[in-house]
């Protein structure tokens, strides 16, 4: 999940410092590995994307808007987050997707959510909460807000981003851990299911973004902001454990970094690109499939585009964006069809 690069002062009120790393403010890279694996040539095809709905302006109190964590939830609702929405405006909304009109479903006074999913264990819907740390859960309908896990693991807080479940309802949480500009301290935490222990599955990573299950379940893709890379962690047969880890795309973004995964019924990732309105769409070999583009007028009002959520069973994708103009759901046709994996994270 990224923003626009937007000063310090703007969102001071909403989550001080700590908001400003996760939405990619501070982009310098973090040490890191000298050598990089070649780069995929090419973009590949376009993939056009039309504009569905324009869901958010931005704030004046925040001076920007910020949508991500969209999922589906049923056949015609679309539930995305205002990760900048100040106190009293919706932070979780609805969009129907076959007329693009929009309501509120929750709000708070203070909450700043990152990304929206749903438990395949108990049905609810799951928020991520940079500021504490926390991941608390929902109604589908808004109500009964619990908190899921306090956001405390191995004696420091998360600033978690993106999250993504397993067949049995366990949580993979990409950790940015503070994301300060020049360090590498984030981490991949495994919570499972009934929210009472959290695992260090993978440190030492440079503002972790994205993170999404393979569709066998065998591993996790990773991406890397200030690294602008794609990793791949094989886990153990009890997903507990990360039995071996490799870089396994480079992202040559030039402005643009690395935000959250998606991946699709044939394998192929969908990497959400910062400092760009697109997606890069990837194969699991690691060619550039091609890239999701909002059309040329559109783009120049746009900075990012954060996440995408592709129908289960079906070739629709819903894809998250922002920048200066506002908050917009656009919409495209997948290169393959959809699994629960794919419906956000």
């Amino acid at each position: 999940m990224t923003t626009s690069r937007a000063s310090r002062r703007a969102l001071a009120g909403l989550a001080a410092v700590g908001l400003l790393a996760l939405t990619g403010c501070g982009t310098q890279t973090a040490a890191g590995p000298g050598s990089r694996p070649a780069a995929a040539p090419g973009e590949g095809r376009t993939i056009r994307a039309t504009q569905l709905s324009h869901v958010t302006d931005v704030h004046e109190s925040t001076g920007m808007t910020l949508l991500e964590g969209p999922v589906l939830i049923g056949d015609d609702e679309l539930y995305v987050t205002d990760v900048t929405a100040p106190p009293g405006e919706p932070k979780l909304i609805s969009v129907d997707v076959r007329t693009g009109r929009h309501q509120g479903v929750y709000t708070d006074k203070s909450g700043a959510y990152t990304s929206a999913q749903l438990s395949p264990y108990d049905g609810r819907v799951y928020l991520t909460e940079y500021r504490t740390g926390a991941v608390v859960s929902l109604a589908r309908d808004g109500s009964d807000r619990r908190t899921f896990f306090p956001g405390e693991v191995d004696g420091s807080a998360m600033n978690p981003d993106d999250i993504v479940f397993d067949d049995d309802g366990n949580l993979y949480v990409s950790d940015l851990h503070g994301m300060e500009t020049g360090k590498a301290d984030g981490r991949i935490v495994r919570i499972d299911r009934d929210g009472k222990k959290a695992t260090v599955l993978a440190d030492g990573l440079a503002h972790p973004n994205g993170v999404m299950l393979d569709p066998e379940q065998r591993g996790l893709w990773i991406s890397e902001l200030a690294r602008n890379t794609v990793s791949y962690l094989l886990l153990d047969a009890d997903k507990k454990a990360v039995t071996s880890r490799h870089e396994a795309i480079h992202v040559d973004g030039g402005v643009a970094q690395t935000d959250s995964i998606a991946v699709d019924a044939d394998g192929n990732l969908y990497q959400a690109l910062h400092g760009r309105p697109a997606m890069a769409v990837f194969s699991k070999y690691g060619e550039r499939l091609g890239t999701v583009e909002v059309p040329a007028r559109a783009a120049k009002g746009l900075t990012s585009a954060t996440n995408v959520a592709i129908t289960p069973g079906g070739r629709a994708a819903y894809m998250t964006v922002s920048g200066p103009s506002g908050g917009y759901v656009y919409t495209f046709t997948a290169p393959a069809k959809g699994i629960r994996l794919s419906n956000g994270g």
